[in-house]
């Protein structure tokens, strides 16, 4: 059987390996829109969770089986239409994840100071969509909109001290211009309360301990809170515990590093949680070009735990700041029109990754189930679409009577219309000349941001 995967993020990576390693004859081709792979490993984890991305190596030894072939810098949909691939394989699994985010929807939120988390970090890990961002730091205040990982990734990148980014694989130019930001002080907000934030609490601890910085938490968000968490999940429990701790810790109790760099005031950067205030309006410069602040209806919980919802009360308030960071989630889209696609929600309607109403069409990680989860989440719903696949090969359900002709036939439709793919061992030169470049400067890689470059570097 011929199978093929479109999108080489951990979805796609991890569907591959499953059907790999679980029959014998399979042949899995992945395509991918970028010349490079693995989607948010390497465009959205945070520079400094090297760890993180080990999952690379795992993706490297899948790619390298001589049944799997990767084809880089080409966009399904465009350059050949998911009714193409269906003619060419007998299976065609998506899993093209969540390329675009949710917006706000209030007043002020294009004017010039405001950004998506998506297009933020894009800027700072190297996604060429991103790469010309140029976000204006010369303010001292930011706004997070959001309590997820993602929004403490963004203020811990923002608050860091430059030596602990400067061994990372961040972009040179973010981070020149990290070097030069004014930003000292990051309100993290949300809509609701401590008991429904997102984040987990390693990435809570992390920022806790940040060097040179510290965390402004409201005693008062707190009080009671001990009792309501008693009975709540472990890893709810604990993290809840931390903020009290950390909102109680009186002053003195912990010594704070202040670390006076020239021209830096003396006073430590800081960084605070906000609750129960949701988004109302950008609030505009005089000359109604840049964001000046935000105003925030304040809410009311009603109901408890994951499902509370949050309730205008009628009061608002106006926070100052220059930098509005809107981290309220990635957002799919429809990728071919014969592909089946929920607007409402985001996802290709599905049931164990098979897509409703198309035979032989699957989808697998954030367009199957949401963009929510981390690697491991998607792991194992990469696996489950996996086995739907095995299932149906075994179970006779997909038509194996025609040979089909795999990337054969999709290399003379790609020829046809210009497209040269990219291929694993050209990913290899890049990766190559990535890491020497960053060994020069005591970095694990310096990131190539132009896919141009890329394609001149593998004589394309």
């Amino acid at each position: 059987p011929r199978v093929c995967v479109v999108g080489s993020g951990p979805a796609g990576f991890y569907t591959a390996q499953h059907i790999l390693k679980h029959h014998g004859g399979a042949q899995v081709d992945i395509y991918e829109k970028l010349p490079v792979p693995f989607g948010l490993v390497r465009f959205g984890v945070a520079p400094d969770h090297p760890e993180v991305k080990n999952v690379i190596n795992t993706f490297t030894q899948t790619a390298r089986s001589e049944r799997c072939a990767y084809y880089g810098n080409v966009t399904v949909g465009r350059d050949v239409t998911v009714p193409e691939l269906q003619q060419a394989y007998h299976a065609v699994v998506l899993s093209y994840g969540a390329e675009d985010n949710r917006v706000l929807g209030i007043p002020g939120e294009n004017l010039s100071g405001v950004y998506s988390a998506r297009a933020f970090v894009g800027w700072y890990n190297g996604l060429p969509e991103n790469r010309d961002l140029n976000p204006d730091l010369s303010c001292e205040t930011a706004l997070v909109l959001g309590h997820g990982n993602v929004a403490l990734d963004l203020a811990r990148i923002l608050l860091s001290p430059l030596q602990l980014l400067r061994k990372t694989d961040i972009t040179d130019s973010s981070l020149a211009a990290l070097a030069c930001s004014k930003v000292k002080r990051v309100w993290l907000v949300g809509r609701r309360g401590p008991l429904q934030v997102a984040f987990t609490i390693k990435e809570l601890r992390e920022m806790i301990n940040l060097p040179g910085t510290r965390a402004v938490l409201n005693p008062a968000d707190f009080t009671g809170l001990e009792n309501a968490v008693k009975d709540a999940p472990r890893p709810r429990k604990r993290l809840t515990e931390l903020m009290i701790k950390t909102a109680l810790e009186k002053p003195g109790e912990k010594p704070v590093e202040v670390q006076a760099t020239a021209g830096q005031a003396a006073a430590p950067r800081e960084w605070g949680l906000k609750f129960q205030r949701s988004p109302q309006e950008v609030l505009p410069t005089p000359d109604g070009k840049r964001a000046r602040g935000v105003r925030m209806a304040l809410t009311r919980l009603e109901g408890s735990g994951d499902s509370a919802r949050a309730i205008p009360t009628g009061d608002v308030e106006e926070l100052e700041c220059g930098l509005v960071l809107s981290s309220i989630g990635y957002r799919s889209l429809p990728l071919d029109p014969a592909v089946p696609f929920d607007t409402q929600r985001g996802i290709i309607p599905n049931s164990s990754g098979r897509v409703e109403g198309v035979p032989g069409l699957y989808c697998s990680g954030w367009v199957k189930r949401g963009p929510t989860g981390v690697i491991i989440t998607t792991m194992n719903d990469s696996f489950d679409t996996a086995q739907s696949v095995l299932e149906d090969l075994q179970g006779g359900v997909l038509d194996m009577s025609p040979p089909r002709e795999g990337f054969g036939a999709v290399e003379s439709i790609l020829r046809s219309r210009g497209v040269r793919p990219v291929s694993f061992s050209d990913w290899e030169k890049i990766d190559a000349a990535e890491v020497a470049r960053g060994k020069a400067a005591g970095k694990p890689r310096e990131k190539i941001v132009d896919p141009a470059e890329m394609l001149r570097l593998i004589g394309h």
